[in-house]
C-alpha cells in the first residue's frame, strides 16, 4: 500500500515510454515524476528503467517488479470483494479476455443478466486473439478468459470446455447453400475469406489441410470476423466462423453451414484463469455462471 502511488507512476511511464510524455498525461511536471521514479530506485536498491536517448523502458529487474505489483493488486481486489461480501455488498471488478465470436451474442447477455441482479460490479470485456488472451491472464490484465484453442495452455487453468464447429458463411444463393453441411474442399473452390494467422480459425483450417494437397488462397485476410461476414454480402465468398458467434437474420441475405467433421474436428472453446490463481469473489462467481451456461449450451439447451 505504501507505493501504490509509484506503481502508478511507473505503470504510466511504462506505457508511455518516455517520462515527459507520462507526466503530461497525469498532469505533473517531468522534473518531479522523475525524482519519485529516482527515490523508489533508491529505497528498492536496483534502477528499473533503462534509460535510451529517445525514451525509457523497464529493464528485466523492472519487468519483475511490475509483475509482482499486479500480483499485489489481485490479492488486494480480491480480499476487498471479500469484505464487500462480508458486508452484505456485491461489488467488484470482472475482466475478461474474450475471442471474437463472444462479443456480439454469448457474453452481452450473460454480462447483463449477472449485473441484473448484481448491479454494483463493472466488467471490462477484452478482444483478444488466442495468444493474446493468455497473455492477459499472466499479466493480471484480465481475469478470465473464453477463447478458442488457445497457443500454449501452460498457465492456463480450464474451467470449462465445449466443441465449436466451424461455419461457412454465405450468400443464401450460393451453390454450397442448399446443402445441410459442406465439405472444406467444396468452399476452397470459391472465393474466400480469412482471419489472419493470429486467429484459431484460420490455425484449425491450416491443420485441416495438412498433408493435402490443398491451400488457403484468400480473396480477403482481415483481423474482423465482423467484416469478413458482412463482406460476403457483397461478393459471392465465403468465410469461416465459429457457430457461437453467428445469429444471421432473414433480412441479412446470409445463411450458414457447418464445415464437416470429416474435414475438419470441431475446436475447443475453453474457460479459464491462471493456473494457481485465486479469484476476487465477484469474478469466480461470474465464472460459475459461465461454465453453467457453457453446459447447456453444449446440451443443446437454451
Amino acid at each position: 500500500m505504501k507505493h501504490l502511488q509509484d506503481f502508478r507512476y511507473i505503470e504510466a511511464v511504462m506505457r508511455a515510454g518516455s517520462i515527459r510524455k507520462a507526466a503530461d498525461d497525469m498532469n505533473i511536471t517531468a522534473s518531479a515524476l522523475n525524482r519519485r521514479i529516482q527515490r523508489f530506485e533508491s529505497e528498492f536498491g536496483y534502477e528499473i528503467f533503462e534509460r535510451m536517448p529517445r525514451g525509457v523502458r523497464l529493464n528485466p529487474a523492472g519487468e519483475l517488479l511490475l509483475q509482482h505489483f499486479r500480483s499485489q493488486q489481485s490479492d488486494l481486489k480480491r480480499v476487498q470483494s471479500q469484505v464487500a461480501d462480508l458486508a452484505g455488498e456485491r461489488r467488484g471488478h470482472i475482466s475478461i479476455a474474450c475471442s471474437q465470436a463472444l462479443s456480439p451474442y454469448f457474453l452481452p447477455a450473460h454480462i447483463s443478466a449477472y449485473r441484473t441482479e448484481h448491479p454494483g460490479v463493472t466488467f471490462s470485456v477484452n478482444i483478444r486473439d488466442r495468444a493474446a488472451a493468455e497473455q492477459d491472464l499472466i499479466t493480471f490484465k484480465s481475469d478470465l478468459a473464453l477463447v478458442l484453442e488457445p497457443v500454449h495452455m501452460v498457465d492456463f487453468s480450464v474451467l470449462s470446455a465445449i466443441p465449436q464447429v466451424v461455419n461457412a458463411v454465405m450468400r443464401k444463393d450460393h451453390p454450397l447453400a442448399a446443402q445441410s453441411e459442406v465439405r472444406l474442399r467444396e468452399c476452397l473452390d470459391y472465393p474466400h475469406v480469412m482471419p489472419s494467422s493470429a486467429y484459431a480459425v484460420r490455425h484449425m483450417l491450416e491443420r485441416a489441410l495438412a498433408g493435402t494437397s490443398r491451400t488457403l488462397q484468400p480473396v480477403i485476410q482481415s483481423d474482423s470476423f465482423d467484416f469478413m461476414r458482412h463482406y460476403v454480402e457483397f461478393e459471392d465468398a465465403i468465410s469461416f466462423q465459429i457457430s457461437i458467434g453467428l445469429r444471421l437474420t432473414e433480412q441479412s441475405g446470409l445463411i450458414s453451414r457447418p464445415i464437416s467433421t470429416r474435414d475438419m474436428p470441431a475446436g475447443s472453446l475453453l474457460l479459464g484463469q491462471m493456473k494457481g490463481r485465486t479469484l476476487p469473489i465477484a469474478s469466480a462467481r461470474f465464472a460459475e455462471t459461465l461454465i453453467v451456461a457453457m453446459e447447456r449450451l453444449n446440451t443443446g439447451q437454451t
